[in-house]
């Protein structure tokens, strides 16, 4: 996704080889317009899967399963990090570990939001270790729904998350896929050229 690549290029700030900061459009203040569109690209990207629900993890992929959600015409249902006092009901429940945050947590989403009769497409922000969707793909099919595939808006192929789920049978489609970066230097895994921007100094 081109739209996206570039928004990346512009105002994605990488902290080290590993964490891309992209808070001032994708995950702290967000470009609602181009949230709505990643949301349509999932919907045509999965166009071929009767995709009845959206999942995602609280928090920062709520914005793109809404959004994927709403050009699909489907609900989307979101998995807690931590069971409300509310949620008296039973639950499939997962442990995951978060990569930015370095904390383990386990995510419950209640069991009559998801079920056999459901065909479910999983969306997120980022693809990196991968732990979070796996525990979001085990749920799905601890509770016999179908499963379309997962849809991430950046993924780091350098790290192990792809092959984690495609070891699973999953289907993965990420909008950028990263192959390496530093500071000042992002590169594009469909795209053998560096791209240099120079840093601002603080």
């Amino acid at each position: 996704m081109e739209l996206l690549k570039e928004r990346i290029r512009q105002e994605g700030l990488v902290l080290s080889d590993t964490v891309l900061k992209v808070d001032s459009f994708l995950n702290h203040q967000v470009d609602t317009q181009l949230a709505l569109a990643i949301g349509r690209e999932f919907a045509r990207i999965f166009a071929d899967k009767p995709v009845t629900k959206v999942l995602t993890i609280e928090a920062s992929g709520i914005q793109f399963a809404m959004a994927t959600g709403i050009a699909l015409g489907v609900p989307f249902v979101y998995a807690k990090k931590k069971k409300a006092v509310t949620l008296s009901e039973r639950v499939y429940s997962a442990p995951v570990r978060s990569f930015t945050r370095q904390e383990e947590y386990r995510v419950c989403v209640a069991q009559k939001y998801l079920g056999p009769s459901d065909n479910v497409l999983i969306v997120d922000d980022f693809l990196a270790t991968g732990a979070a969707l796996v525990g979001l793909v085990d749920m799905v099919r601890e509770s016999g729904a179908e499963l379309a595939g997962v849809g991430c808006v950046v993924e780091k192929s350098f790290q192990e998350g792809r092959s984690l789920l495609e070891r699973k049978g999953v289907r993965v489609h990420s909008l950028a896929r990263i192959a390496s970066m530093s500071p000042g230097d992002i590169r594009f895994a469909e795209n053998d050229h560096p791209i240099h921007r120079i840093e601002e100094p603080v």
